[in-house]
């Protein structure tokens, strides 16, 4: 997902992507400390797309606690 497909979701949608991604990443990091994954990056990228997401929750919050 890129950040532009971030922007164009809701934030119903968003925030259940957010929940998604979050429970695929916890199991994915516990399926990896038993048995290492084929590619152990894909762990990284998945934190960072979990920090966009958010990112974009939080400037969207902001924006109408703040509208100027």
């Amino acid at each position: 997902m890129k950040k532009e497909e971030i922007k164009e979701l809701s934030d119903k949608e968003l925030k259940e992507r957010l929940e998604t991604m979050e429970r695929e990443y916890l199991q994915m990091k516990m399926n990896h400390s038993i048995s290492p994954l084929d590619s152990p990056a894909k762990i990284t990228q998945d934190r960072r797309m979990i920090a966009r997401v958010k990112t974009e929750l939080r400037a969207r919050e902001l924006k109408i606690s703040n509208p100027k």
